[in-house]
């Protein structure tokens, strides 16, 4: 990446990232606030405000917003994580202006008008219901919702619908004037772009924006524990998680090869030992979910209930396995993935800008492609053991469907005390 960083007076960060031979361009503001910055009584606060984004403007209404991008056939949305929110274009290279015009004028001339709320509060309240009917969506909220009992980190990106129901045009007033200040935002641009062009154009659109720096979010702890809902459906959807470390954490690459070794793909130990020769799933796969300060790692299944009273014993058993041996080869299989995944993104402007930002907000910094795969080459089956045996404390379960026959959560934690045991001596 040949990246180009300006720090603007009132705090943007602006990047340019041009890419030799693109016709188009990614274009985003990530906004370093998600559902984490929220109290109980915003829950859901922050997807509201991204919604509300694109329902009118100082300048244009929600249906210009929407023939303006379209008219040149761009593409234009949003998204709300726990900790950032987004706003991003795809656009061809003669109209990267509009595209940065749009989104700068819907992050700093909403209107927030009170009739549009209302149509969008109904909007959000369909999402909310649509997830809820979507059971292998709605278990990762219940499992984050017990790994951080009381936190808003634990909560639901999309509110509950008593929060979301009480929301004003004076809420996202407040909210967005709290939160959505220069100095926590970054403008990334990859593909067909010129750093001057885009520097221009961002001093111009952006100068409206708030300076200072908003709240910290609160610090968050992991808890853990258990929680199941009994439902008619035809399979038992399970999610698992133990503590993991934050993205800015030293072993952050070491968390994703354990990931990877342990459910990354059609080799790995989960899905060889729980599909392919047990036949007890169709899905299985592990992750590891990576917080500013803090994270969980994650395995989910989607089982029958028959063979749901198996699956957390198989579970256990190849997490066991894990701290026992790694091979040369599941390890380099798993370097040569996520390797690939690295280099197959840098194709794409999207996915460019939006590693870009997340590096920032991280790190502070972008590491280069060498940079990144040095750290990987560096590491060796000792570092990932050591990983896997520090994953082992504090299980917590989230379970949907029927799935009385799936084990306790005592018998399944009971399963790791005599690993961890081992793994201190």
């Amino acid at each position: 990446m040949d990246l180009e960083i300006s720090n603007f007076s009132n705090g943007l960060t602006v990047v340019t990232d041009p890419m030799a031979g693109l016709e188009s361009a990614t274009l985003g503001v990530w906004v370093g606030t998600g559902s984490r910055d929220e109290t109980p009584a915003q829950m859901g606060l922050s997807h509201m405000l991204e919604h509300m984004a694109f329902k009118g403007t100082a300048n244009r209404s929600a249906r210009q917003i929407a023939e303006e991008i379209e008219a040149v056939g761009g593409y234009l949305n949003a998204y709300t994580s726990r900790e950032q929110t987004a706003f991003h274009a795809r656009i061809l290279k003669p109209d990267v202006a509009l595209g940065l015009e749009l989104i700068a004028d819907i992050l700093t001339s909403p209107t927030y008008d009170a009739a549009e709320l209302e149509r969008e509060r109904q909007v959000v309240l369909q999402e909310l219901g649509q997830a809820r009917d979507t059971p292998d969506d709605i278990i990762f909220d219940h499992l984050q919702s017990v790994i951080y009992p009381g936190q808003a980190l634990g909560w639901s990106i999309l509110g509950e619908e008593a929060t979301v129901s009480a929301f004003t045009p004076a809420d996202l007033r407040r909210y967005s004037g709290a939160r959505y200040r220069a100095k926590n935002m970054t403008l990334v641009s990859s593909g067909a772009v010129r750093h001057a062009d885009i520097v221009a154009l961002a001093s111009e659109k952006f100068a409206a924006l708030p300076s200072g720096e908003a709240a910290p979010s609160a610090a968050a702890h992991y808890v853990g524990g258990d929680v199941r809902v009994m439902e008619d459906l035809e399979q038992a959807h399970i999610a698992y998680a133990f503590p993991g470390i934050s993205s800015r954490d030293p072993d952050f690459y070491v968390g994703q090869l354990y990931a990877m070794i342990l459910g990354g793909g059609m080799s790995s130990r989960l899905f060889q030992e729980v599909r392919e020769k047990r036949g007890l799933c169709y899905s299985i796969y592990a992750f590891a979910n990576n917080f500013q300060d803090g994270g969980f790692g994650g395995i989910y299944v989607g089982t029958s209930e028959t063979d749901a009273g198996e699956v957390s014993a198989v579970i256990a058993g190849e997490m066991e396995a894990m701290t026992a041996g790694i091979t040369d080869t599941e390890l380099a299989r798993a370097k040569a993935q996520l390797k690939s995944g690295l280099l197959m993104g840098l194709e794409r402007p999207s996915s460019r800008a939006e590693a870009i930002a997340g590096q920032l907000f991280a790190l502070g910094r972008v590491q280069s492609v060498t940079e990144i795969v040095e750290k990987l080459d560096a590491i060796d089956a000792g570092a990932v053991r050591r990983y896997a045996a520090f994953s082992m404390a504090a299980p917590s379960i989230a379970a949907v469907g029927p799935v009385g026959k799936l084990e306790s959560h005592a018998k399944f934690a009971a399963r790791f005390a005599p690993l961890k045991a081992n793994a201190a001596e």
